[in-house]
């Protein structure tokens, strides 16, 4: 995209923010007590407090940097979500078994990374278009595929050179960054403030990159 930046924010900053997945959920209580619900977005959204990060000056110096840098909000950029960041649970390492990715049709060339949150009989697919760099693993029926393959880091579609045989489950493991902006168009420092112990907010919002 054109107002993105295939940048990250820096990782030290990151690592001690706040924040996490946000869904909407349209809540009608009716007259007989009972509710109706509604999901507002089919998709979850992350949201962040970078300003948590925060440890000296020098950071405040790094984020103004950073900010200047995007227009404020007006350019996208990578974040890594430090509790979330994984095809697997974040203490293990990616494998290419540790996401189904789709199903081999003997002429479908390209799949979509993606992650799968199950809990019990309900799921949710999570689509994964910034991963990173190197991390990437793909598998083929069962078996590590180490080449035949390439992926696009700034969409996270997977190609082979070959269309799997109809059938062959095509999995992966990687690691990903979260796709995001700036939630404000101004940010409000105070060194006095920090030097004090005011840590200032500034909101990082998920987008659709």
């Amino acid at each position: 995209m054109a107002d993105f930046h295939e940048v990250r924010f820096p990782d030290d900053i990151s690592k001690g923010s706040a924040g996490g997945p946000t869904r909407r959920t349209d809540i009608v209580e009716l007259v007989s007590g009972f509710e109706e619900r509604n999901a507002a977005m089919a998709h979850s959204k992350r949201v962040y407090d970078a300003g948590m990060g925060l440890r000296n000056v020098n950071d405040l110096h790094d984020v103004i940097e950073f900010w200047e840098a995007r227009f404020g909000q007006l350019y996208g950029f990578r974040w890594k979500d430090w509790s979330d960041f994984k095809s697997c649970k974040t203490r293990n390492f990616p494998a290419f078994h540790d996401q189904v990715i789709g199903t081999g049709n003997g002429t479908q060339t390209q799949f979509q990374l993606v992650k799968n949150y199950q809990s019990g009989p309900a799921g949710y697919v999570r689509t994964i278009r910034k991963p990173v760099a190197g991390t990437v693993r793909i598998g083929k029926a069962g078996v590590n595929q180490v080449s035949g393959w390439s992926v696009n880091t700034t969409t996270g579609i997977v190609t082979f050179s070959v269309a799997p045989p109809n059938g062959q489950q095509i999995t992966a493991g990687y690691e990903f960054d979260v796709p995001v902006r700036f939630g404000d168009n101004s940010l409000t420092i105070s060194i006095d403030a920090f030097n004090h112990g005011s840590v200032p907010a500034i909101s990082i919002k998920e987008i659709r990159a």
